[in-house]
């Protein structure tokens, strides 16, 4: 039961934060860093939440129920859709790629400039 409070602590630590300080984080992550961070320092052992991380890990299926049961109510509006939706997930990762690619080089060509 202790390993599950320090777990739900950190989340909630990190919804404190996201909201207090306006991360761009999402909750979950920030409470995620803090937790990781604890572990290194020493603040929190790992035999601590050990079993509960565990017990979540093996249970992990049920988290993800509600978007399988999603995905199969709504096959029929994905099949109906998959090209355009794979269209834009190949043609978004390939401009991001882009984008990102032109933006280091102006980046790194502005560095040496400089």
């Amino acid at each position: 039961m202790r390993g599950l409070a320090i777990l739900l602590s950190f989340h909630f630590s990190g919804f404190l934060l996201k909201e207090l300080l306006h991360l761009p984080l999402p909750a979950n992550v920030t409470g995620l860093i803090l937790f990781v961070a604890a572990l290194f320092t020493g603040l929190v052992k790992l035999e601590w939440v050990e079993d509960t991380a565990q017990f979540l890990l093996r249970h992990m299926m049920l988290f993800f129920a509600p978007f399988i049961v999603g995905t199969v109510v709504f096959s029929r509006v994905i099949g109906e859709n998959a090209l355009g939706m794979a269209l834009s997930l190949v043609m978004g990762t390939l401009l991001v790629l882009l984008i990102t690619g032109a933006v280091t080089t102006w980046l790194s060509g502005k560095e040496e400039r400089g």
